[in-house]
């Protein structure tokens, strides 16, 4: 019995797991997710996939690191790829923030020549 629930499990992750690995192609192939953030996401999914169907390799990973119980480890290495992830998003809106800031400043100085290019003109008509 407990035998039998083990492995709907494992085939469980492994459907969900492969059914997401399609799912983030998809969203590279129409264009909504670049590559450089779907490469965190397709080796997440693979590293699922691969504990997945070698059941004993979390307990070797767990035993080398020196955690007691394997799922604590999954959990930490979680939260830690989370924490760098959010971190490396963090720069790029603050990259993305300087930049729009700077194109904001740089269109209203735009704006600004050709409200007084236009002014000048008008004037040169109004003389001739």
């Amino acid at each position: 019995m407990e035998q039998d629930i083990s492995y709907r499990i494992q085939i469980i992750s492994i459907v969900v797991s492969l059914i997401f690995l399609f799912y983030v192609s998809r969203l590279i192939v129409k264009g909504k997710l670049r590559e450089e953030y779907a490469i965190f996401w397709v080796i997440g999914t693979v590293l699922l996939i691969i504990f997945s169907f070698w059941r004993k390799g979390l307990d070797i990973f767990a035993e080398l690191v020196g955690v007691y119980s394997p799922p604590n480890l999954v959990f930490t290495a979680a939260i830690f790829a989370v924490f760098i992830y959010l971190i490396h998003l963090s720069v790029v809106v603050s990259k993305l923030h300087d930049k729009n800031k700077t194109m904001a400043q740089e269109l209203a100085l735009t704006k600004a020549e050709l409200k007084e290019q236009s002014k000048d003109k008008k004037i040169k008509e109004s003389d001739d």
